[in-house]
């Protein structure tokens, strides 16, 4: 692998679990990014009974085109994130998986230091909407502002 997005950037500076994330788009063609997208809708947990029917708990990420609500919680200085989205929102929930992936059991320190513009490695620009991107990067800011506020 290549160990970058062509021009979406290194992945030196993002967690493992990202970082190999960002290294398996960059590792096939823009038309099979959305099926990796697809897959990784498919495996977005489900949420945990404490949230299942009470997203008043959850915080809604409004940039998303889709509905999308995120709840981020800190327990010893490790971050568990959490969404809800609906199934027929793949795009959506793909955005949350690599997220989920990528950032859920990590210290607080490492979600923070997930650069900014992390969602542009993934190589998806070229697949997706401007709009649908920036639903993700909101996702990104609401993630690393929830857990300021908790830790």
């Amino acid at each position: 692998m290549s160990g970058d997005a062509g021009a979406e950037g290194a992945v030196h500076d993002l967690p493992p679990g990202m970082a190999e994330l960002v290294e398996d788009f960059a590792a096939v063609s823009t038309a099979d990014r959305l099926q990796l997208l697809l897959e990784l809708s498919d495996d977005l947990p489900a949420l945990p009974e404490r949230y299942a029917g009470h997203l008043v708990g959850m915080e809604q990420v409004h940039e998303c085109q889709s509905p999308l609500f995120l709840a981020v919680e800190v327990q010893d200085d490790v971050v568990r994130v959490f969404f809800d989205a609906p199934l027929e929102s793949p795009t959506t929930r793909g955005f949350a998986g690599i997220l989920h992936a990528g950032l859920d059991g990590l210290s607080t320190a490492d979600v923070l230091a997930v650069p900014d513009d992390a969602p542009y490695r993934f190589g998806l620009a070229e697949a997706v909407s401007p709009l649908r991107l920036r639903g993700m990067l909101s996702m990104l800011s609401r993630i690393k502002r929830q857990v300021r506020e908790r830790s």
